[in-house]
């Protein structure tokens, strides 16, 4: 039986990457992710007992006072569909509760289906009132 440890910590930048690649998230710089984990406002990280691997993590991110995103909910597939990703939302929730204030916008961008998780704790989509949207920026 595999046991995990949830840490409110900041992951170390070359697990950060590892994670975000094997959960199939878009690759991030070395150097932009050294920067922008020391930047978290909160981060909580699931780590295999054992091992001490990293297997998942969450992060919010934003100015402290108006604005907050979520980002970086990602579980190793081999981990998936034991009720990690939503043992990550319940951590990032008490932040958002606790510490933010009721009037500050909240966000994040929901692969489908991962917006079924995100639903079940208060999340709606945006459109059609407006649209979430990216720069994609040449390499």
């Amino acid at each position: 039986m595999m046991l995990w440890s949830i840490k409110t910590e900041i992951p170390k930048v070359q697990e950060y990457l590892n994670l975000r690649k094997n959960g199939g998230l878009s690759p991030r710089g070395e150097q932009a992710s050294e920067l922008g984990l020391k930047n978290s406002l909160f981060s909580i990280c699931i780590r295999e007992d054992e091992t001490g691997q990293l297997v998942g993590m969450g992060r919010i991110v934003g100015d402290g006072g108006t604005s907050y995103q979520i980002v970086d909910i990602v579980v190793h597939p081999k981990y998936q569909k034991q009720g990690l990703g939503k043992r990550i939302m319940e951590n990032l929730m008490v932040y958002i509760n606790e510490k933010c204030d009721p009037l500050a916008y909240v966000n994040l961008i929901a692969d489908v289906p991962a917006n079924k998780l995100y639903e079940q704790f208060g999340f709606v989509e945006t459109s059609p009132s407006s649209v979430g949207m990216y720069l994609k920026r040449k390499k």
